[in-house]
């Protein structure tokens, strides 16, 4: 089968098989940065972007996505590394294998929800997991982070 969709702004076309889930067709088409973690749909390190919206690769088939735009963590260098630095300067950032899931949710999350309450944000994290740190420094980051590009927002 032929998979028709756009892969961080370019328009591609992908031979996938019908049983294929959308982690194994990014990982073959090189977007090594989407993590294979539980396959089951519960860790949250295979979200990518599917039309702004965060997706779990692990348990989408790939099919489901012909004619979408997705977006993995490449898409999003600036934005992603000053979220980075964000993370770590709340000391939330430890090994990293979450990160590329993890920033990819909190960038949805930014394009979905306005001024966030705290209950919100750890609703809209849900299913996304960190082994390494408890929430609370992850949280202080998002929303210092979300109101970093708010600002930025207000600037034009």
């Amino acid at each position: 089968m032929l998979l028709n969709c756009s892969i961080n702004g370019i328009k591609r076309t992908l031979l996938i098989e019908p049983h294929e889930y959308l982690t194994e067709t990014l990982r073959k088409a090189g977007f090594t940065s989407v993590k294979r973690g539980c396959d089951t749909g519960v860790c949250g390190l295979c979200t990518v972007l599917a039309n702004g919206k965060p997706i779990l690769s692990c348990s989408t088939l790939s099919i489901r996505c012909e004619g979408k735009f997705i977006e993995t963590i490449e898409a999003y260098g600036a934005k992603a590394e000053k979220f980075s630095k964000f993370m770590g300067e709340e000391g939330a950032d430890q090994c990293g294998f979450c990160s590329p899931g993890f920033t990819l949710t909190v960038i949805g999350m930014l394009k979905e929800l306005e001024n966030p309450t705290d209950n919100e944000i750890l609703h809209y994290l849900n299913g996304t997991l960190c082994r390494c740190t408890g929430y609370a420094s992850q949280l202080r980051a998002i929303k210092k982070f979300m109101e970093s590009e708010k600002n930025n927002e207000n600037r034009f």
